[in-house]
């Protein structure tokens, strides 16, 4: 704040406790220069929730105490904490292969949310709950179904064999083999059943994926899904 606003500030203080008011012309003049030195950075007012005076009237309710300029102080600065503690920095709109220009914005940003000239920059979480939800990314994400597309899942297909036998078999509403573990190969859960590789002197080489499921491994995924709906 500037000198005048100082001294508006003074006079607002000295209306509400008389102990701060000075008579003398020299006092007056010390007081103004040291509360201007210790003010000069805190504004008395910003668009978004700060005034001095508010700070200064909430002490002097509170407090017993003669209030000092470190009892605005202190209310400006956690101000300034709490705004920049909700901020969450945009991506600024600069050319990102300009850094100085990248990391200008960023700051003046920062500056001008500390400051209370701009409200903080709240990144959403995309299922943050009911509120604060978009309807159009419900409706992206119910279309979509996972986080591969189901343009990107097809042309995938090829690729992985077994995710995508799975993945027909659930669509139909067949038992999902992958669910149990194969008792003839032992694949785990979440595992494609493996195919024994045997070398000319009939040892076993390696194993391979398979594209398809072992049949037993089919029969008992059939088998757990017949009995639960007797168990619901």
């Amino acid at each position: 704040m500037d000198r005048r606003e100082t001294a508006a500030l003074l006079a607002y203080i000295g209306r509400l406790d008389p102990r701060t008011i000075r008579t003398d012309q020299g006092e007056v003049r010390d007081q103004l220069a040291q509360w201007h030195e210790l003010l000069d950075d805190v504004p008395m007012a910003t668009p978004h929730g700060w005034d001095a005076r508010i700070a200064a009237r909430q002490h002097i309710r509170t407090s017993p105490y003669q209030i000092l300029p470190a009892d605005v102080v202190r209310p400006w600065e956690s101000y300034r904490r709490n705004r920049l503690a909700r901020h969450s920095d945009p991506t600024p709109s600069v050319d990102p292969d300009d850094p100085a220009a990248w990391t200008a914005e960023l700051v003046g940003m920062r500056r001008a949310v500390a400051a209370g000239i701009a409200e903080p920059a709240q990144a959403r979480a995309i299922t943050s709950g009911r509120d604060g939800t978009d309807p159009r990314l419900e409706a992206m994400l119910g279309e979509v179904g996972s986080c591969i597309p189901p343009a990107a899942r097809a042309a995938l297909a090829p690729y992985r064999p077994a995710r995508a036998a799975r993945e027909a078999a659930i669509a139909q509403g067949r038992p999902d083999a992958l669910s149990v573990r194969c008792e003839w190969c032992k694949a785990q859960p979440g595992e494609p059943c493996r195919r024994r590789r045997i070398g000319p002197d009939d040892g076993v080489r390696g194993t391979a994926p398979r594209a398809t499921p072992h049949p037993g491994r089919l029969d008992l995924a059939a088998a757990l899904q017949a009995q639960q709906p007797a168990m619901a």
